[in-house]
């Protein structure tokens, strides 16, 4: 082990949500992370199942391996994902940083070291890592010629303005001196990590790239096919005009917005349908792909501009697309 914290206490928090066999996957290997830590980090996690299904995966690594200490298990019945992060970031204590992460994906070795030492270097508000995806089956070819998982790679210490919660380091007291919190209204829609990330941005906090820092996502089989890839695309375009609105600085602001987010996203739908034509005269699958995928998030920004809200994380499993008058105060 060396001093690679520098002293900083860390956790890492792990939320999940009735995925047993991912998070008994999972945990060991953030175990032996924390534990090249000095001091060792902690995992946490976050079980947002009403039923606590995971309370027993968690005991029974804890009671039969050689984890004392490392790993702490807190229940939050409250649905939504905005709600369990929240938990992880009250359930932090004196912690200096909250590192999230998946439950579906597996860290390389070193991963959180890499972190901890990129945050180290200037001590930044966050640090994002890179998502690698394998698969458990082959994709539909529809979606490999699509290249939809191939994920963005940066240099190193390369500063970014927006990210998600599924490699993210955040400095605890700078992330509560900047007074935020993941906002409820996203939390069976998804998004709030998206928010938080933009609204830190926008408030001068400072997010860098650490691209040795490498997490993969073990994509399921449900998740390699045509409609997932235009369900996730359309309500990636929901969310990015909701955050817009929220972001937005009063009604004259959030008209001004509004009618951006119209004109972009409209411009994206018909940007996609012109890829789409170019794919059938040249008969090239990868075209028809991006093409449709595109018009998917044109449409979502259309969507989420005039209020209507993707419940992609619906309890009922429905997936629907709710029609609702969204609020835009902060």
């Amino acid at each position: 082990m060396t001093d690679s914290s520098g002293g900083l206490e860390v956790v890492v928090g792990v939320l999940t949500y009735k995925r047993p066999d991912d998070l008994l996957a999972a945990l060991p290997l953030l175990v032996a992370q924390v534990r090249t830590l000095v001091p060792a980090g902690t995992v946490l996690v976050v079980d947002n199942d009403p039923a606590a299904s995971a309370r027993d995966v968690v005991l029974d690594l804890v009671h039969s391996g050689p984890v004392p200490g490392l790993v702490r298990y807190v229940h939050e019945p409250e649905p939504g994902i905005a709600a369990a992060r929240n938990r992880a970031l009250d359930e932090t204590g004196s912690a200096d940083l909250l590192v999230f992460i998946d439950d579906d994906e597996r860290p390389v070795d070193d991963w959180l070291v890499r972190l901890v030492e990129t945050y180290r270097v200037d001590r930044p508000t966050a640090v994002v890592g890179p998502v690698v995806s394998e698969y458990e089956q082959q994709p539909d070819a529809w979606v490999s010629a699509g290249r939809f998982f191939d994920r963005r790679r940066l240099v190193t210490g390369t500063e970014t303005s927006v990210a998600a919660t599924n490699n993210l380091l955040l400095d605890l007291a700078q992330v509560r001196a900047l007074g935020l919190r993941f906002d409820q209204r996203f939390g069976l829609s998804g998004g709030s990590d998206m928010l938080l990330t933009r609204q830190l941005s926008a408030a001068g906090g400072r997010m860098v790239w650490c691209d040795e820092a490498v997490v993969v996502d073990v994509v399921p089989p449900d998740r390699v096919t045509r409609r997932w890839v235009l369900a996730r695309a359309f309500r990636s375009g929901n969310t990015w005009s909701r955050t817009s609105l929220v972001l937005a600085d009063g009604a004259l602001g959030r008209g001004l917005v509004r009618v951006r987010l119209t004109a972009q996203g409209a411009v994206r739908a018909l940007g996609g349908i012109a890829r789409m034509g170019v794919g059938f005269l040249t008969r090239s699958l990868a075209h028809r792909a991006k093409g449709r995928r595109t018009l998917a998030r044109g449409a979502g920004m259309l969507a989420g501009a005039y209020g209507t809200v993707y419940v992609e994380y619906a309890r009922d499993g429905s997936r629907t697309v709710r029609a609702t008058k969204v609020s835009t105060s902060s």
